[in-house]
């Protein structure tokens, strides 16, 4: 299928071939009819995409300081590598449309195939002939609006938020500032509320749409027009409510909010436009600032979005899907009129001359349609067939002769695969890179171009029966693992899957079980940290034991940001399940021997966790897993004490061994040099399935981490140590 995506490093914008994206369960895969560009947001995009360099850091600080607590956490290169990863990578562009279902999801009962629906989200209606779209960001259409009117869902759902925040009422009056697309619809939805508009914007014609679609007056908000009718209409007083739906980096539309709302008016930003706000202005009048945040309740909760999980809407009345479901009511009724909205429909084969001419200002609109191959003009809806969804697959090749690469394949193309594994594997000599399956149809596609896969596709199956394939990378959600690595055994595959292994005692059983079922013990978990040449040198240079030891290992985690999917433990597990294997295992190197017990404390909301090892030797190991420290403290140390001597290990930069009154060896490196091991354990895995040797960790152990740091958990819910049956 053809994707429109852009290249935020060099600005390129292309229509990409790309996999059809599968079908998950709580969701449902459309075949778009019509898409809308977005000419606010999404040509600000295009056009950040253009600068340069210090421009795109300008334009995003946030972003700038997240690259320097990176540098700080993970050194130069890798930063500069995950950075330059991702601006160097294809991104969609799109959030609004409206299309037929060609498949449903387990668990999806409200469609079935063939309706039409608008579907919602930058990650989830793109500009792409197929989407797959979460439960809470799709709608049903109402019978007999037509898919290019239903196409505008998305915008109409963040211009109706905005009107809600407003809290208009019957016979006030409003400021629309900025008669874009978002503030043509913001206009159009408070007549139909009762409340008579007064829109300003520099564009005589948008001004003149405006008026037409139901504002009483509109001018340029330079000149005296917009002012005076505020005054006509308000007696003075001035505006109920001012709707700020402009963009840009002028400061004129806060200023024109203060001088034309009324006392104790509301002042609700909808746009992205600069907000200095004069303070005397604000205060003398005790101005009520609003934001309103995109399509509505529900907005960047992963739960709500990704999950299905919906507000009850006694406790919240209009949630994102309740939004876009009202609008295309209101459209479908007559209340709201986009079509004199529609300056443009663009062909989607001609997508990319569309925004060039958009960005040159060749073609100037305020809503501009792609339509899709196979959805004609009419505005009503057209009978439209399904078509079968193509996926692609992989034709068998003999077996691997001696002496040919050795065939991987990729499962997920995330950013840590993309930053931390595949630059290490892309043109490593005895190494091909066969197949990436991802379930994101861009992602894989991005993988193949940067990476040079030979295919990409969303088909696994059929990448586990190709006999070519020699092994497998599961580098998925944590939720996936247990269940990816227990197919790939089962196939055959020698599989590395990122940590962790399994989230549940049950998930891990299940691997085993293929282990013992298939005979293949092919297998290897990303614990990164035993391979890191520092730590293998400082093990070196500490040397043999013979009496227990003593491990320190402070593990200053950090806070999550809001967002992140880390903090969705009913699906994806505790943080520490997750991440929590590196450290064990960790441990369990330095030890050399598997964990026997865990005792575990938690400090209130289970944030900040104490974990107390014992080994068959007598040795222990305490992990203080902390999320409160501060940013500029290391993220990792580490101290075994044993036999007099002691071994210091500072966030894998620098290592020394002290015996005695003395330190007996150090070793330093320049931050930007920090090496957590990767590349030796990738080097090590190639190698094992290269020439069928011993794999790199035995897998007892592999499973004794794992169960240990699942027992972590039993051990605070019991408040009390908990033995490792069958450890040794």
């Amino acid at each position: 299928m053809k994707q429109v995506v852009q290249n935020y490093k060099s600005g390129e914008l292309a229509l990409l071939d790309v996999p059809v994206p599968g079908c998950k369960p709580g969701g449902v895969l459309v075949r778009t009819a019509y898409s809308l560009i977005s000419t606010g947001t999404e040509l600000m995009k295009v056009s950040e995409a253009g600068m340069s360099m210090l421009g795109k850091a300008r334009s995003r600080p946030d972003q700038v300081a997240k690259v320097v607590r990176s540098v700080a956490a993970n050194g130069v290169p890798a930063t500069y590598r995950k950075v330059m990863g991702k601006l160097d990578s294809y991104t969609p562009l799109g959030y609004s449309l409206c299309g037929v279902v060609e498949e449903v999801g387990a668990g999806t009962d409200d469609v079935k195939v063939g309706d039409l629906v608008a579907c919602a989200g930058n990650e989830h209606a793109l500009h792409a002939e197929v989407n797959w779209v979460p439960k809470n960001l799709y709608a049903p259409v109402p019978d007999g609006l037509a898919p290019r009117h239903a196409a505008f869902g998305t915008v109409g759902s963040i211009a109706l938020q905005g009107v809600r925040q407003g809290e208009s009422r019957l016979g006030e009056v409003a400021l629309v500032v900025g008669l874009g697309l978002i503030g043509q619809l913001v206009t159009q939805l408070l007549t139909a509320s009762g409340v008579r508009v007064v829109g300003a914007d520099p564009d005589p014609a948008r001004c003149e749409l405006a008026t037409r679609l139901g504002a009483v007056a509109c001018g340029d908000p330079a000149s005296s027009a917009v002012e005076s009718a505020v005054a006509e209409l308000t007696d003075g007083h001035g505006a109920d409510q001012v709707y700020l739906a402009a963009g840009g980096g002028s400061n004129q539309p806060v200023e024109l909010a203060a001088r034309l709302s009324r006392d104790r008016g509301r002042v609700v930003d909808i746009g992205k436009c600069r907000l200095d706000l004069p303070w005397n202005a604000y205060y003398e009048k005790e101005l009520d600032v609003r934001f309103s945040r995109s399509y509505g309740p529900g907005r960047y909760d992963p739960e709500y979005e990704l999950e299905g999980r919906d507000y009850p809407i006694g406790h919240v009345r209009w949630t994102e899907r309740r939004n876009l479901a009202c609008f295309l009511d209101l459209v479908a009724r007559g209340r709201v009129d986009v079509e004199p909205l529609v300056s443009h429909v663009a062909e989607f084969d001609d997508a990319v001359e569309a925004y060039r001419r958009l960005k040159d200002g060749e073609l100037k609109a305020v809503a501009v349609l792609f339509r899709y191959p196979g959805h004609p003009v009419e505005t009503v809806p057209p009978e439209v067939g399904v078509p079968a969804v193509r996926r692609g697959t992989t034709a068998p090749t003999p077996s691997r002769a001696a002496g040919t690469p050795v065939r991987l394949a990729f499962v997920g193309a995330g950013n840590y695969a993309t930053s931390m594994l595949l630059p290490h594997l892309a043109g490593r000599d005895g190494v091909e890179l066969s197949t990436v399956v991802t379930t994101t149809a861009l992602s894989g596609a991005n993988a193949q171009r940067k990476f040079g896969f030979g295919e990409a596709t969303t088909d696994l199956d059929a990448v586990l029966e190709d006999a070519s394939v020699d092994a497998v990378f599961v580098v998925t959600r944590h939720n996936s693992h247990a269940e990816l690595t227990r197919k790939a055994l089962l196939a055959g595959k020698a599989v590395f899957v990122e940590k962790p292994l399994a989230l549940t005692g049950e998930e891990l059983d299940r691997v085993v079980a293929a282990v013992e079922e298939s005979g293949n013990d092919r297998l290897q978990v990303g614990f990164n940290r035993r391979f890191a040449p520092l730590l293998v040198e400082a093990g070196k240079r500490f040397g043999p034991r013979t009496g227990p030891a003593n491990l320190r290992y402070l593990v200053n985690a950090g806070r999550l940001d809001p967002g992140s999917w880390y903090l969705r433990q009913q699906t994806e597990g505790s943080r520490f399940a997750g991440e929590g294997g590196h450290f064990v295992d960790t441990a369990s190197r330095l030890l050399g021997a598997d964990p026997v017990s865990v005792y575990a404390t938690a400090s209130p909301g289970n944030e900040d966790l104490q974990v107390v090892l014992g080994y068959p030797d007598g040795s222990t190991a305490t992990l203080s897993y902390v999320t409160t420290g501060p940013s500029g403290f290391p993220k990792e140390t580490l101290d075994l004490v044993a036999d007099g001597r002691a071994l210091r290990l500072d966030d894998f930069v620098r290592a020394s061994v002290y015996e005695g009154r003395r330190r007996t060896w150090v070793s330093s490196r320049l931050p930007k040099a920090r090496d957590k091991g990767q590349v030796a354990e990738l080097a090590a895995f190639v190698r094992a399935v290269r020439t069928g040797g011993p794999m790199p960790v035995p897998l007892q152990s592999l499973v004794a981490t794992t169960a240990a740091t699942l027992a972590v958990g039993a051990s605070l819910a019991a408040g009390a140590p908990v033995t490792l049956a069958g450890a040794r």
